[in-house]
């Protein structure tokens, strides 16, 4: 007897005890089987009898990607990153074994170097793991090509592909202008943000024409996010509508128009600081002489001048501050007698104003990416007896200066000074780290297990050496591997700990070597 699914269901949740299936003899158990046997009968006639939903439109094929596939073995080693999650282990202790990981960066920058195109089928996951990491979507997008571009549109997860920059998107995928055009009336906010940050790269000038043709009607967080996509292929050119924007009624626009100004040093704001800089620092017989702002008036503020300072932070030093970053470098030489800049960073500065007005030039050359001055407020590497102390941040004045350069410094560095203070300025150098800088990191290291240190407080340093370190080193690393005697000062078990890291070390720069080449082209 046939019973309807309503009944079955009232059934099912009273119970057979208080509730019997109709036409069912027997104890309660029967009557459970009994009630199990309609419900499965039920579920295929509902499932039989259900009609077929309608079809929605066919995706529109993804574009061609003509790239080489991976050779074999890459294909393999690609397979095992993208699923590894040991993510090195928790806590101080990892073990020898690399950290594979760590070593999914580098893997997806070589693949990109080599041109290969990513396997289909290792697609989703590769799409899986650059939303869970943000260091890795730059590449990986790179990576998976115009079918990971067009695969993302069908995953609401893969959204942040959209949202990427002109490093993600292949140029064979690039609008014209008429299709452009309607993609940015039409498209979503994050299709938007994509197409300027493409447009920016290849067509400056018809980027910034979308953007002021509907910059009005935009959104503030919205014009927010688009006017930092100005930062790519910022010229002269940009002025004007940036000018325009310091009257936005948006705060943080205006700031960030204010900023980006500040970045052209020919530009009508940058000759508006460097008069108002040029009032409060001049030269006197013994030295600088400051003379810091005592109000920030209306027309600062529309300059981008924060008036409020942050706690601890005197007004008058932040305005300062605020005023000599904004300004051209090229003010001091003139405004100091035609003086260079290493000669200008070397005069004594009166009243205590030095790490002022040095911290406001340093994030002035930041800014400008001025070489010259970022190597005048570095200055030669402290000598081993000096305190290895740097008004501003050496590692962001460091990233301004050519790779060489900026090894050979680290290296004379670390040489003089070992790690302690050293992790930032390692972390912009280019990699693989140069042989001298290499070298140098691996020797402290050494000093460091023998003086008996805390091997722990070098595990941030040991991890940049995994990821950085010349391959080729593989073979000296392995010789610091055997597990010296312990420190009579030293912490317990440091030795078998520093052991175990050189070890790791050695294997991780092995299994670099290989990964590099398998990526290569046969008879390469």
């Amino acid at each position: 007897m046939e019973m309807a699914w309503d009944d079955l269901i009232g059934i099912a949740l009273l119970g057979t005890e208080r509730r019997r299936p109709a036409g069912v003899v027997g104890d309660a158990a029967e009557a459970a089987s009994s009630l199990l046997d309609a419900a499965a009968a039920g579920v295929v006639r509902r499932r039989a009898g259900l009609l077929p939903g309608t079809s929605g439109p066919r995706p529109r094929p993804a574009a061609p990607d003509r790239r080489p596939e991976l050779p074999p073995a890459a294909r393999r080693r690609l397979a095992t990153l993208l699923t590894d999650r040991s993510g090195g282990g928790g806590g101080n202790r990892r073990g020898a074994a690399p950290n594979l990981a760590e070593l999914l960066p580098q893997w997806l920058a070589a693949a990109c170097r080599e041109g290969y195109a990513v396997p289909p089928e290792l697609l989703p996951a590769l799409l899986d793991v650059a939303r869970a990491r943000t260091d890795l979507r730059a590449d990986a997008l790179a990576f998976a090509g115009p079918r990971g571009r067009w695969l993302a549109q069908l995953n609401p997860d893969w959204a942040y592909a959209l949202r990427a920059g002109a490093a993600a998107v292949p140029a064979a995928t690039e609008q014209d202008q008429e299709e452009a055009a309607r993609l940015w009336e039409e498209g979503l906010f994050a299709e938007r943000v994509a197409l300027l940050a493409r447009l920016r790269t290849t067509a400056p000038d018809t980027g910034l024409a979308l953007l002021a043709a509907t910059w009005k009607s935009e959104r503030a967080e919205d014009r927010l996010m688009f006017l930092d996509s100005l930062r790519t292929g910022l010229s002269a050119a940009d002025e004007t509508f940036l000018e325009q924007a310091l009257s936005d009624r948006s705060r943080n626009v205006r700031a960030t128009a204010a900023e980006l100004l500040s970045a052209l040093p020919e530009s009508a704001l940058a000759a508006r600081m460097a008069v108002r800089a040029r009032t409060c620092v001049s030269l006197g017989p013994e030295g600088i002489v400051v003379e810091a702002p005592y109000e920030c008036d209306a027309a600062m503020e529309r300059d981008g001048v924060a008036p409020r300072p942050p706690n601890g932070r005197g007004e008058r030093a932040w305005w300062l501050g605020q005023l000599v970053d904004a300004a051209p470098l090229s003010l001091w030489s003139a405004r100091f007698g035609g003086r260079r800049a290493e000669q200008i960073v070397a005069l004594p500065v009166l009243d205590d104003w030095q790490p002022d007005l040095h911290a406001a030039w340093c994030r002035a050359a930041v800014r400008q990416r001025n070489a010259v001055w970022a190597r005048a407020l570095l200055g030669p590497p402290p000598a081993p007896a000096a305190p290895a102390v740097a008004i501003g941040d050496p590692a962001k004045l460091l990233s301004i200066l050519p790779a060489a350069e900026r090894a050979d410094w680290v290296a004379s560095f670390v040489a003089a000074h070992g790690l302690s203070e050293a992790f930032q300025m390692l972390g912009v150098c280019a990699v693989p780290w140069a042989a001298p800088l290499g070298r140098a990191v691996v020797d402290a290291l050494d000093i460091a297990r023998d003086a008996g240190s805390y091997p722990w407080s070098f595990s941030g340093v040991m991890g940049l050496a995994e990821r950085c370190l010349d391959p080729a080193g593989a073979e000296q690393v392995a010789l610091l591997a055997a597990a010296g005697e312990e420190a009579v000062d030293g912490a317990p078990g440091a030795s078998a700990y520093w052991a175990e890291a050189f070890q790791r070390l050695a294997g991780t720069l092995r299994l670099r070597a290989a990964m590099l080449s398998e990526l290569r082209p046969l008879g390469a």
